[in-house]
């Protein structure tokens, strides 16, 4: 946890990050050569499970699984006559609930699954239902559990990292330095740079990690500096996200003489959630990935005027689920839901733009890079609308 030092505390009170479930330890995943994909009847409603964070009496768990169950059922009103009959499954954010919803749901007939959110209990998903040939499409960003039968549909690290990466060499920076927290998110975030870094010719030049806490945040800060320095690095990549250290990182790093006019800051979390953090000095200028903004508005809007609220910011999720099942069953091929269709190359086009599932169970999605000037997102590279473009 952080304790918050004097001048940063007054920022970090709205600073809640709405994406902190999707950065979940590690999960044993599920052994390969499972998860063939059931075969189905594309003339006839085609039974999906849909295994949502509801029945713990926690508020926040409640509120996600009735986005995730309205996101779906507002993609099943356009599916070019493909016919879901959509089952849902409470799991109480809870391994063992969720396998037995996940055994209930294949008894029921379910020829898919989707969901559920948290990484222990989409593993523990995968493994209920591995010998039944159900694939399940997990809401988890988490890339430790994909495999087997069970795909990842949130961002992953990787996913960020590459389109940053990319567009970061394309700019001339070829020497990184990765800040990292030294916590299960941030050591996958450091080796999805590294991976990402070294695939595109480039070179991590230096790697600083810090204790989840102020004083381990502030002493962290000479050592960036040193290296930053020592190693003639054009580009500083930070794991953290903003609400934990990000605003002490981007307060501390310009006053210790290191900012994106000497060495560009690169995010691999969102830095405009909340609003507010637009409004932080030290993040004017940084880079950072995004979802299509125009999909996004497209899928709130859409939202918005079906159910009078706004969803949950991973409730397109479900969203994506649904049209990429829809999708394929529209072709008529009783193999539409098997490994090989759920990982066919052209993608899918979900709430927040193009998206594709790989065979090792985590995705690509076509990200746009922001960055921020004068508190305001300003798109510095598009989103692309096809796979196979620039900058994936």
């Amino acid at each position: 946890m952080f304790a918050v030092f004097p001048a940063a505390r007054k920022l970090l009170t709205w600073l809640v990050w709405p994406l902190a479930a999707l950065a979940l330890a590690a999960c044993e995943p599920v052994p390969g050569g499972f998860g063939t994909g059931a075969s189905i009847n594309p003339s006839k409603p085609v039974p999906v499970a849909l295994l949502v964070p509801a029945g713990s009496g926690n508020v926040t768990n409640d509120i996600l699984a009735q986005s995730l169950e309205n996101a779906a059922r507002l993609a099943m009103r356009d599916l070019n006559g493909v016919q879901i009959d959509l089952r849902v499954y409470p799991t109480a954010a809870d391994a063992t609930t969720a396998a037995g919803a996940a055994r209930q749901a294949v008894d029921d007939g379910a020829k898919i699954i989707l969901g559920p959110v948290f990484a222990g209990p989409a593993n523990a998903v995968g493994v209920a239902v591995a010998g039944d040939n159900v694939n399940v499409l997990a809401f988890s960003n988490n890339a430790a559990i994909a495999g087997g039968n069970v795909f990842v549909l949130g961002q992953t690290f990787q996913n960020t990292a590459n389109r940053m990466t990319a567009f970061a060499r394309a700019q001339g920076k070829s020497r990184f330095v990765t800040v990292h927290g030294q916590d299960s998110a941030g050591t996958q975030g450091r080796d999805a740079i590294q991976r990402a870094v070294t695939s595109q010719g480039a070179a991590v030049t230096g790697t600083v990690s810090y204790a989840l806490s102020q004083q381990d945040v502030i002493a962290a800060i000479p050592n960036i500096k040193s290296t930053v320095q020592s190693t003639g690095a054009d580009a500083i990549f930070m794991t953290t996200d903003t609400a934990t250290a990000l605003p002490l990182l981007s307060q501390l790093l310009p006053e210790a003489g290191v900012s994106s006019a000497t060495a560009q800051f690169i995010g691999l979390t969102r830095w405009d959630i909340p609003p507010q953090t637009l409004s932080l000095p030290g993040v004017q200028g940084g880079w950072f990935a995004v979802p299509d903004p125009g999909a996004t508005s497209l899928f709130s809007g859409q939202y918005q005027s079906a159910y009078g609220a706004a969803p949950h910011p991973i409730g397109g999720l479900a969203f994506d689920g649904i049209a990429a099942i829809g999708a394929l069953v529209s072709q008529g091929n009783s193999d539409a839901l098997t490994r090989a269709a759920l990982t066919q190359g052209a993608g899918y086009r979900g709430a927040s733009g193009i998206f594709r599932l790989l065979p090792d169970g985590t995705n690509q999605r076509g990200l746009a890079v922001a960055t921020i000037t004068n508190a305001q997102v300003e798109i510095l590279s598009p989103a692309p609308q096809s796979f196979g473009g620039a900058g994936l």
